[in-house]
């Protein structure tokens, strides 16, 4: 009953992946066959390339190409893309198929084949264990019916996610460090926030560079009088402007009390 299972789903894979689908070996063979020389009649060896060998009942190969959304077409760039390796074990589809993935590769004239140029955010070698790993519900789930395709679909869209969520991962980390540079820029213009405690000691230190700048001033005017030799006039109290007979000759300007040296000029004393 297996063996028939397998060949039915191996034709309806062939007709849902016609150019995908592989046989196990995907290098074309190279014959050497000998040719006559007309001329010389002496035989040459003839090189030919002839493909692979056909589909195998048991094994072959899809290559998966992966579709990312959001992505502008072009031509000249390969998608992200990988091989899944296919082999039936006796018991399948009772059993679970043996899977695995490859990096894919370009085969050139010369039969050489060199590996296809990774994506950024999507690596074969690396991402393979994990990728692999994620199908075993979806094999336990469908143990007993084909279930290549659902494996084929289901890697597919696991790595589409995958590198869609290391593509929006890297663009939080652009984002942010614009953000970040645009916090500090703004930062420049704005100062810092005023709180009770913030203005308290902002007075504190401003009266205290008030009262240093005072005494500084202060200090340079005496100086400055010193160095000119002039003595700062002494203000004489109305006391002593009266005692000096000085009272009807100082101005009310000059007198530090002029009020009472105008009372001092209306006294009368009795003899």
């Amino acid at each position: 009953m297996g063996k028939e299972e397998q060949v039915e789903e191996r034709e309806v894979l062939e007709s849902i992946f016609p150019e995908e689908i592989t046989g196990s070996s995907p290098s074309p063979e190279l014959l050497i066959r000998p040719k006559t020389d007309l001329h010389t009649a002496r035989e040459s060896p003839e090189i030919h390339l002839t493909p692979g060998p056909d589909i195998s009942e048991t094994e072959f190969r899809i290559d998966v190409k992966l579709d990312l959304p959001g992505k502008p077409s072009d031509d000249s760039a390969e998608p992200p893309s990988f091989v899944l390796a296919v082999r039936y074990p006796d018991e399948y589809p009772d059993e679970a198929p043996h899977l695995d993935m490859l990096a894919p590769t370009t085969a050139s004239a010369s039969a050489s084949a060199a590996p296809v140029p990774s994506h950024p955010h999507f690596s074969v070698g690396e991402d393979r264990e994990a990728l692999l790993a994620g199908l075993a519900d979806t094999i336990q789930e469908n143990l007993g019916i084909a279930m290549v395709f659902t494996l084929v679909s289901a890697l597919k869209e696991a790595a589409e996610q995958l590198i869609q969520d290391r593509e929006d991962a890297a663009q939080r980390v652009v984002e942010e460090r614009a953000r970040e540079a645009e916090r500090r820029e703004n930062a420049k213009f704005h100062g810092t926030p005023v709180t009770p405690e913030t203005f308290l000691r902002w007075r504190e230190g401003f009266l205290a560079e008030m009262e240093e700048r005072r005494a500084r001033e202060e200090e340079e005017r005496l100086a400055e009088l010193k160095k000119a030799k002039i003595r700062e006039p002494v203000k004489l109290t109305g006391k002593q402007l009266w005692q000096q007979g000085l009272v009807g000759k100082v101005d009310e300007g000059d007198d530090e009390d002029g009020v009472l040296a105008d009372g001092v000029e209306q006294l009368k004393v009795e003899g």
